[in-house]
């Protein structure tokens, strides 16, 4: 394990004044029980509160989902950006100076390299604007006229032109960047020796992150092309497409502003770019791919209500299939827009206006009843055959929701819809009471247990770590519990519990994090006395090696004066494990 490459001092000045309850109640809603603060965690679905932040040390944990951090890896995970940006974004925040990375090389040179792509996005983009009002830019200003984009969407969006393949390859060089940064950065690409810009001639949509960093493009062709229509830049140290929302920097505006009471996600830029036009503001889309989990963490943390508003088409309705998946289980309130004839959001707003979008918008499903829909549409109810098909696949969707008080009002609609009773949808829904004790028996997950011995060495571990007063005893640790010589190291070394996220790989240690959030409250009063058997047991068992060991040599042995001393450590040895002595490790570390 090695640091993060920042002097130990600094991040515990950040930490400091960033303190984490502060950081996290622009993020939840947190309730003061005791020592502690607790929300519903925002990295599962719950309903009661299991994430548990300790103010005073500086570390959050879930009890539910495991999840565990300091300030730092909070952020990371709230705004999805790694350690870097995140200790920007905090050292921004308490007005400090990041100093110079220390140690390792390598990452010294990815941030450096990180930092030159982003200087060079950000030229390019507002290289692409100035463009957009040249007099090359014919072709461009056309289509923006066609599609009535107003001052306002070229602002908020940063629309801008590729004049042609060198004009951006010259610009980024007169700036000082080298062919190298330009490709890192995807803005350009080299054939037969010779840079190119990769947007050339097209529409240029930059991509921001939600610190209005531009971090990538995507471009529309102008005219008909052997290319694709659209086309989006390559995936970099700044870009990865299946983490990206487009629209996210104004969706993040609006929530700040107090203007957020839901997310509109739709299929491409075009239409987000529409809706806002149309004052739909927080319209966003996934980057040309399907959702995926990144996407769904990164929309939820700004609003519950998230809207699927895809194409009235096949493709659109299997997406929403999808989305509905992805956001099932993520505690929000999903519903369904339901655009017919196989329209998109700007083909409703120019054919039907924006009073039917909103009409539209206000009458959307909940998902569960979009479901109900879809597989109805699939089926002839009349028949018997069909019917059975479309219950069987309902109630597949209806079980999903895991409650059978949720299940209620949905079996409600389908014994409306095919006229068996209810308490026969419920049986089959639920199964017989014996088909669920059998089911019980076969599927239910045995519980992994430890071992005696490795809960006595968690239990040993947490307390040197939570420094109690119980384990300050003179034993030599190194000897006891030569195993865990790191673990040691990181106790000894690290003087805050927060600190140990700042070790390189700390927070994927599923033994350090047992460790670092062990619950001592099972113990209370007894915690003393266990700490003394956990001892007992660990020095027995290392004993009884050693006297496995000596006994082996003993037989073995020819050397009469050998044989002399081993046996005197014998009787050493069973002397101190009659009496429970710990002799054997007395001392310190």
């Amino acid at each position: 394990m090695q640091n993060r490459g920042f002097p130990v001092e600094w991040l515990s000045e950040l930490k400091r004044k960033n303190d984490l309850v502060s950081i996290a109640s622009n993020y939840l809603q947190l309730q003061q029980k005791g020592r502690r603060y607790w929300a519903c965690c925002p990295f599962h679905s719950e309903k009661t509160p299991s994430f548990s932040l300790n103010d005073e040390d500086g570390i959050y944990y879930c009890f539910g989902c495991k999840e565990s951090g300091d300030v730092i890896k909070f952020v990371q995970k709230m705004e999805n950006i790694d350690f870097m940006d995140a200790v920007k974004l905090l050292a921004e925040r308490a007005g400090m100076e990041v100093p110079q990375l220390q140690g390792d090389g390598q990452r010294k040179q990815n941030q450096e390299l990180k930092a030159r792509v982003l200087s060079a996005l950000d030229y390019a983009y507002k290289h692409y604007v100035e463009n957009l009002y040249s007099a090359e830019a014919k072709k461009a200003q056309d289509y923006i006229k066609m599609r009535k984009f107003t001052r306002r969407e070229l602002e908020d969006f940063k629309i801008g032109y590729s004049k042609n393949w060198t004009d951006m390859v010259e610009y980024l060089s007169s700036k000082g960047f080298t062919k190298k940064e330009m490709v890192e950065a995807g803005i350009c690409a080299e054939k037969n020796n010779r840079l190119f810009d990769v947007l050339a001639e097209r529409l240029v949509f930059p991509i921001f992150n939600s610190f209005g960093e531009c971090i990538g493009f995507s471009a529309r062709a102008l005219e008909k092309t052997d290319f694709a229509k659209y086309k989006n830049t390559a995936e970099t140290i700044v870009f990865q497409k299946g983490r990206v929302v487009f629209g996210i920097h104004i969706l993040k505006a609006q929530k700040q502003q107090q203007l957020l009471n839901k997310i509109i996600l739709v299929e491409g830029q075009m239409d987000v770019i529409a809706m806002h036009k149309a004052g739909f503001k927080s319209t966003v889309a996934c980057m040309g791919t399907a959702l995926t989990k990144d996407h769904v963490n990164e929309l939820k943390r700004y609003n519950e209500n998230i809207y699927l508003c895809f194409d009235g088409d096949g493709a659109g309705t299997k997406a929403t299939l999808r989305a509905i998946e992805m956001f099932r289980n993520e505690n929000v309130n999903l519903k369904v827009v339901r655009l017919e004839g196989g329209k998109d959001p700007d083909e409703v707003l120019n054919n039907n206006g924006k009073e039917k979008l909103e009409e539209l918008i206000e009458n959307a499903q909940p998902y569960m009843e979009f479901l109900i829909d879809y597989y109805k549409s699939r089926h002839d109810l009349q028949q018997a055959e069909e019917k059975n098909k479309f219950v069987k696949e309902i109630l597949a969707e209806i079980k999903k929701l895991g409650s059978e008080t949720l299940f209620e009002p949905y079996l409600e609609m389908v014994r409306d819809l095919t006229k068996i009773p209810i308490d026969i949808l419920r049986r089959d829904i639920n199964g017989t009471a014996q088909e669920q004790a059998v089911k019980k028996v076969i599927k239910e997950p045995t519980v992994p247990t430890e071992r005696g011995d490795e809960k006595a060495v968690k239990f040993i571990l947490a307390s040197l770590l939570h420094k109690k007063e119980y384990a300050n005893v003179q034993i030599d640790w190194s000897k006891l519990l030569e195993e865990f010589a790191s673990y040691l190291e990181i106790i000894e070394q690290n003087t805050s519990l927060s600190s140990i996220f700042d070790i390189e790989g700390a927070s994927e240690d599923a033994f350090l994090m047992d460790i670092l959030n062990f619950n001592f409250t099972k113990f209370e009063e007894d915690a003393p006395r266990y700490f003394r058997e956990c001892l007992w047991k660990i020095a027995e068992q290392k004993l009884k090696k050693k006297q496995e060991r000596l006994n082996e040599e003993y037989k073995n042995c020819e050397d009469i004066n050998r044989r002399v001393e081993i046996a005197k450590n014998l009787g050493k040895l069973a002397l101190q494990l009659k009496n429970k002595s710990l002799e054997e490790f007395n001392g310190r570390r």
